[in-house]
């Protein structure tokens, strides 16, 4: 449903790009459209008007560009950061549904994106990315997941549409609490995955040519 205020909180973008953000219909539709688009490993920090002109995005610019969308449909624009150690940190924005949490994501490694409505805290959310979180070393690297981060703070920035990249996004995921996902202890006694998971979650990954 497309009330008075989720229309207002667009106006930013053209019609056309409106159209378009509404077409996607709901969470999975979303998803859909950043599974669609190509990887890129640029040091950048697009907002969700360029995403849409350029059809690629990275891990950070996935998940803004999907709480965009989930504004769009009628929901939150949320974000919640996964912290790893000796591995980058991801980001998904999540919704909720009949009061259970999923999660739309971009990722370079084939576990780390959508899931489903199911998960009744974002303890369990984050703890079903766990097993597929892995680093080039084979570890296993996720530890800690925040509180949502409500991306409606930034509208006076126009994070959904500025020209000028979103680092300010990414300091405030830095700043906000985050929870433990396991213990010292658990951490020490932690497995490498086998090469054929490994594998698994480098289907389809984008790699850097010698180019940069």
């Amino acid at each position: 449903m497309y009330t008075r205020a989720t229309m207002k909180n667009l106006d930013g973008f053209t019609a056309s790009e409106r159209r378009k953000l509404r077409s996607m219909k709901d969470p999975y539709g979303i998803q859909k459209f950043l599974d669609d688009v190509p990887y890129h490993l640029a040091d950048t920090a697009w907002a969700p008007r360029r995403v849409l002109a350029e059809r690629t995005a990275h891990c950070l610019e996935g998940a803004i560009f999907a709480a965009a969308g989930l504004r769009a449909n009628g929901y939150p624009p949320l974000l919640v950061d996964f912290e790893a150690e000796r591995d980058t940190d991801h980001v998904v924005a999540v919704f909720r549904q009949n009061g259970c949490w999923g999660a739309i994501a971009k990722s370079n490694f084939t576990g780390c994106r959508w899931r489903e409505p199911v998960h009744r805290s974002l303890r369990e959310l984050a703890l079903s990315y766990f097993n597929s979180y892995v680093n080039l070393r084979r570890e296993r690297t996720l530890r800690r997941f925040s509180l949502p981060l409500n991306l409606q703070r930034f509208d006076s920035q126009n994070w959904m549409t500025t020209d000028q990249p979103l680092w300010f996004i990414v300091y405030q995921l830095f700043q906000i609490k985050h929870y433990p996902l396991i213990t010292p202890a658990m951490a020490k006694r932690l497995h490498r995955i086998d090469e054929r998971l490994f594998q698994a979650e480098c289907l389809g990954k984008a790699y850097k040519t010698n180019g940069g």
